[in-house]
């Protein structure tokens, strides 16, 4: 493997810091991942990807900024890529799923402010995370009051743009956001000495749109049973697709669906036919933040959807390519981001009828409700998906943690109960 000191040492990581965080996560991936059986033979490329995660990618980002480009860091799918892209800038995803962080994020963040916000926060104050280390400039945006204290602490120590999520879905503020995103186009512009086109813009929309494509070919490929991949294979891809060069993550993505499709004509899964079908969800799932998924997967049980920003919300609904001038091209992309169903606006009855959606189309036989903790955007709208699920006879249940594993064994006992519950129901043996 190369050594990537020197490159690490003039993005100032705090080097033996560092290393202390990548001693962790080669034994935390193995015990994980590396320990499934009958994985796809295409999960290969997310294994290296993962063993290069702060060495390779970092890389490509700073030979892309030799080449003029400017690397743009978000945290959330609100953020427009295709514009980011259209002026010849590199969006990447933030680093925010570790618990290695969070001590450094407690030290200007309250502690009952969500493990997100703090882990996000923690790890540019540490100086450990390559990704921060590696942008000219990162967007925030208004999703929730933490986030928006956060990117006034984080604006001490870099370059920040916030955008301003409106909280409703009236036409006036799909006005706002379309300002929003032309804000954030002149910000841009200013930042990089480029001129946003119409060709530019649709171009990267038409490669964007590419990618959610991919990502619902996965997704669909899920509803199959037995179940051809893991719900922690397929988080990982989603993942992973935050922060990947875009049209090589397109084309091994599609590698990985084709062997997956091979696998469906086989009757060939990861799972036994009439394993326990889980849908997770509630608050995003950053790298590497995949304590849940494990949990369930190791309890009879597959998941199969995940209703998170780095699930279904990440990739659902196309930006539609039939503009024929700039503005045109801006209400679109408005029209689509402001078709996700964030906790954050009011109200909010597209979540719950999207929930209800996706029980159907994955045959979903429970849920888990999974919300960081002292997230009262998510935490908060439970009761409704609660309400929902069980007049529909689906078992769901609620679990609040953290970034920690000391909790594990009682959110495993609680999921192995949920389990047990649905075989009964379907008259499965374990």
């Amino acid at each position: 493997m190369a050594d990537y000191t020197k490159m690490w040492q003039e993005l100032d990581v705090d080097i033996e810091k560092h290393d202390g965080l990548c001693e962790v996560l080669p034994m935390f991936y193995e015990n994980i991942y590396l320990s499934q059986e009958n994985r796809p033979e295409n999960m290969n490329y997310y294994n290296f990807v993962i063993s290069e995660v702060h060495g390779l990618r970092i890389k490509e980002l700073q030979d892309s900024k030799k080449e003029d480009k400017k690397v743009v860091g978000s945290f959330c799918v609100f953020v427009p890529d295709e514009i980011t892209l259209a002026l010849n800038c590199v969006p990447v995803g933030i680093c925010s799923g570790s618990q290695f962080w969070v001590p450094d994020g407690e030290k200007v963040m309250p502690r009952n402010t969500c493990p997100l916000i703090k882990a996000s926060i923690g790890a540019k104050l540490s100086r450990t995370c390559p990704y921060f280390q590696s942008c000219d400039m990162v967007v925030g945006e208004t999703t929730c009051d933490g986030k928006k204290k956060a990117w006034e602490i984080l604006g001490e120590h870099m370059d920040v743009h916030v955008m301003d999520l409106p909280q409703m879905k009236r036409e006036k503020d799909k006005l706002h956001w379309i300002d929003e995103m032309n804000t954030y186009k002149d910000v841009l512009e200013e930042k990089t000495g480029n001129k946003l086109s119409f060709e530019n813009l649709k171009e990267k929309t038409e490669l964007v749109n590419k990618k959610r494509k991919v990502l619902k070919r996965l997704y669909d490929l899920r509803k199959c049973d037995p179940v051809p991949i893991s719900g922690k294979d397929a988080l990982l891809v989603s993942q992973i697709a935050f922060y990947d060069d875009i049209d090589r993550f397109i084309e091994q993505t599609n590698n990985l669906c084709d062997e997956l499709e091979e696998r469906v004509k086989k009757d060939e899964g990861v799972f036994d036919k009439d394993t326990p079908r889980i849908m997770i969800t509630g608050t995003p799932m950053s790298i590497p933040n995949w304590k849940i998924h494990h949990i369930v997967e190791t309890s009879d049980a597959v998941v199969v959807c995940e209703e998170t920003c780095t699930g279904t919300r990440y990739f659902e609904n196309q930006v539609s390519e039939d503009a024929e001038n700039m503005d045109e091209q801006f209400e679109n992309l408005a029209n689509r981001y402001l078709g996700i169903n964030c906790a954050c606006f009011t109200p909010n009855e597209g979540r719950v009828e999207d929930v209800l959606r996706y029980v159907d189309e994955y045959k979903v036989d429970a849920v888990v409700y999974n919300s960081l903790q002292f997230c009262s955007t998510y935490a908060i709208e439970y009761k409704n998906i609660e309400k929902a699920l069980k007049e529909k006879g689906i078992p769901v249940i609620m679990i609040e943690t953290d970034y920690s594993e000391e909790d594990t064994g009682q959110i495993k006992t609680r999921v192995e109960a949920l389990v047990e519950m649905v075989r009964e129901k379907k008259g499965v043996m374990a």
